[in-house]
């Protein structure tokens, strides 16, 4: 599998971005397909993730509310919309799939996306 991730940039607090992970290859393979995001100096942490049979989706609690996760399976993309963002948001966002747990055992990367939250 692999995976093509856009959609991220600058925005003010308070503000939108929709991220885009289009995959390629090997999609019989995907069980859940998740986003993940790295904080300068911080660990990689769970953001959210979809099944990709049947669109059950997982989000970490601190964002659920303001992040929605969604796929268009005919374009084989998985979609994170953002919402009332903070700067604490502010990472590379990274998207990934995993054959198993929605939100363990990801072994395919995207190449990741920055989003800056400027104040």
């Amino acid at each position: 599998v692999q995976l093509q991730a856009s959609g991220g940039g600058l925005v003010q607090a308070g503000g939108s971005l929709r991220l885009s992970c289009a995959a390629s290859g090997g999609i019989f393979s995907i069980n859940h397909m998740g986003w993940f995001r790295q904080a300068p100096g911080k660990e990689r942490e769970f953001v959210a993730a979809i099944r990709w049979s049947g669109g059950i989706t997982y989000y970490a609690d601190s964002l659920k509310g303001r992040f929605t996760i969604s796929r268009d399976n005919a374009k084989n993309t998985v979609y994170l919309q953002m919402n009332n963002l903070k700067p604490e948001d502010t990472a590379v966002y990274y998207c990934g799939t995993s054959p198993r747990s929605a939100y363990s055992g990801y072994d395919t990367w995207g190449q990741g996306t920055q989003v800056t939250v400027s104040s």
